[in-house]
């Protein structure tokens, strides 16, 4: 494109006007014809970044404002962002690989294992997939706490929690330092009430023969209690190859309910630890033993997400001994609502006689 002049070095002093004349048309020249084009371009990228930037300042400046005028808004805040994030998708358990979960029931229990027994009489009230084997959870430190107890260690006996004992199945946390100290009254203590998964590995390792020693004694107590379905590979249930079905782990739950030192621990509502200079505050798994609806002489929770949610339970239901099992649950409560759906079954039921609950037993798939 041609500019419409042109430009040489100045020969005299009279051409320093012509030479200042050119160069003013010069930059007549670049100012008005050639960035016309650019200017539209820059104007326009600019615009649009106008109100981006002015946003962000806009919701900065009004973030700041709410915080400091409400200091839950930065919670709050945190917790709309959580919201917004993409939802991780929950890993499928085994019973609902299988397909347990399409099998129904009378109670329409959210468990997709269930067992219901008369611990008198063995009666059957109720039954669920009960011949299913499926991991089990800290449903395994019932075994645990049998083994130990049966044992007849001194439970005075003080043991510190060493790495060995640190979750690497499924890296849990724990209010369990390495390098604490507690006696072996405590950990089983925690092990069964609060399903303290540090308290429970603690009380294998330091079984007489070590942990490989202690596993070994599980599976032999097992067998022993004719449990022709389970397997243990470990003391706290972290690992889905523990493993069990509802006619086992009901049998379990009868040869705990012996002891009277599962029955205390397993029921108690809560207990202070006295951790160094701090003062640990552990609480039941089991919300049920607060209730008043309910008399629970034995229990044990679990939960990891190949087993769902599962409960065990010994109790006292219209005057009758009852043993409850539900595995594979699904939701966080679940298997409290399952359970108090056959309480409430029970008690119904109580004036008819055990041909009714047996007929309703025979029933359901399994």
């Amino acid at each position: 494109m041609r500019s419409g002049f042109s430009f040489s070095p100045p020969t005299s002093g009279s051409s320093l006007k012509k030479l200042a004349a050119a160069i003013l048309g010069c930059a007549l020249w670049v100012t008005f014809v050639l960035p016309a084009p650019v200017w539209a371009q820059n104007k326009s990228t600019n615009d649009k970044k106008k109100p981006v930037a002015a946003q962000k300042a806009v919701k900065k400046a009004v973030s700041k404002k709410q915080v400091a005028a409400n200091p839950k808004a930065k919670t709050n805040v945190k917790r709309l962002n959580a919201v917004q994030r993409p939802a991780v998708p929950m890993r499928a358990s085994h019973g609902q690989l299988a397909g347990l979960h399409a099998s129904s029931d009378p109670l329409d229990l959210r468990s997709s294992v269930a067992l219901v027994i008369d611990q008198d009489t063995r009666e059957v009230l109720f039954r669920k997939n009960d011949n299913a084997v499926l991991p089990i959870a800290s449903l395994t430190k019932l075994m645990t706490g049998l083994v130990i107890s049966e044992a007849q260690l001194p439970m005075s006996e003080m043991i510190t929690i060493t790495q060995a004992d640190v979750d690497t199945e499924k890296g849990s946390s724990s209010r369990l330092a390495v390098g604490t100290v507690l006696s072996r009254g405590d950990l089983l203590h925690l092990s069964l009430m609060s399903s303290e998964n540090r308290a429970a590995h603690a009380l294998g390792r330091s079984f007489p023969g070590g942990l490989e020693q202690f596993v070994k004694r599980m599976n032999m107590r097992a067998q022993a209690l004719g449990m022709s379905d389970t397997r243990y590979v470990e003391p706290t249930g972290l690992s889905s190859r523990n493993q069990s079905s509802a006619n086992d782990l009901a049998v379990l739950v009868g040869a705990a309910y012996k002891e009277p030192v599962l029955r205390e621990l397993s029921t108690s509502h809560g207990r202070e630890i006295e951790v160094g200079r701090r003062t640990l505050q552990y609480n039941n798994t089991n919300r049920l033993v607060k209730s008043a609806n309910w008399d629970i002489g034995l229990q044990k929770t679990g939960y990891i997400s190949e087993a769902g949610q599962c409960l065990v339970m010994q109790a006292q239901v219209s005057g009758r001994k009852l043993i409850m099992v539900f595995l594979d649950s699904a939701g966080k409560l679940s298997r409290i609502a399952d359970a108090e759906r056959v309480r409430r079954w029970v008690e119904k039921s109580a004036n008819a006689s055990g041909t009714r609950h047996s007929a309703l037993a025979e029933h359901q798939p399994g």
